[in-house]
């Protein structure tokens, strides 16, 4: 990894926020959106307003972080409700779900930063989200939906290095897609379905197990971990607990995914992607 190309492109970040009136950043608490609205306290101060989404597709656990980062550096901060589920191309759960989910809120954005008089919303799209497929950018792109991490050309690995080196705890937080992205294309969305994927997901984050997803395939949870929790998820008395607590959620069968976790793997599904 090269550091004077990040920084350099850290630079660039910083200039082009800097040139912007006021920005509203779409804040889910991810180390992406973290770096982007860190980044742009430091070339705005107050010129900048967090903005988060609270709904069934969003852990819990997700807004609490947002709202504490938020908090601790003293950002105005926006919590709004939206409501992916009264969007019935949403429900259906076709390969263009996160299209009408990204617009709907992109929509929303751009009303909440109207309506306090603010230029610009930007989001954490970076690069490494053009190599796999994300109906979702071209809707938030055809909104205006501004995407600085992506214009200054940062990847993950980059933006990792660079929330680490300005002391953001979120530096190596696993990646978290929403809730809606645990289902097989063409499984209808519930609310029920949500709260059931949350609950198991945070039975394993409260017994250590980071970076996991809880895929949703009707009576059945596919748990899918990093290959190396394997051996500790399936000794002692872990295996049995996870089994049981998932039952009571509401699964009938558990199975442990043996390839372990990738992102992107529910788009193998879609022609063209393996």
């Amino acid at each position: 990894m090269d550091k004077a190309v990040i920084e350099s492109k850290k630079c660039h970040l910083i200039g082009s926020l800097a040139r912007m009136e006021s920005v509203m950043v779409a804040f889910s608490g991810g180390v992406d959106s973290a770096l982007l609205l860190a980044a742009a306290c430091e070339a705005m101060g107050k010129r900048v307003v967090a903005a988060t989404a609270v709904s069934p597709i969003h852990p819990q656990r997700e807004k609490e972080h947002a709202v504490a980062f938020a908090r601790e550096r003293g950002i105005v901060h926006v919590l709004f409700q939206t409501n992916e589920l009264d969007i019935p191309k949403f429900v259906a759960n076709h390969p263009d779900r996160c299209y009408h989910c990204k617009a709907a809120l992109s929509k929303k954005l751009l009303q909440l930063a109207g309506e306090r008089g603010i230029a610009h919303v930007a989001h954490g799209a970076n690069m490494d989200d053009l190599t796999d497929y994300r109906p979702g950018l071209t809707a938030a792109k055809e909104s205006g939906i501004m995407a600085p991490l992506m214009d200054a050309g940062l990847n993950k690995a980059e933006i990792r290095f660079l929330a680490k080196e300005m002391g953001l705890l979120e530096w190596d937080k696993p990646a978290m897609a929403c809730l809606a992205s645990r289902f097989p294309y063409g499984s209808p969305i519930t609310e029920k379905g949500l709260q059931m994927v949350e609950d198991a997901e945070t039975t394993l984050w409260d017994r250590g197990f980071w970076g996991v997803r809880v895929r949703h395939h009707g009576s059945v949870a596919r748990i899918e971990i990093p290959a190396g929790d394997m051996e500790r998820m399936m000794a002692g008395e872990t295996r049995q607990e996870i089994v049981t607590r998932l039952r009571q959620i509401g699964f009938k069968h558990i199975a442990l995914d043996l390839e372990g976790y990738a992102a992107g793997k529910m788009n193998r599904d879609i022609a063209g992607n393996s």
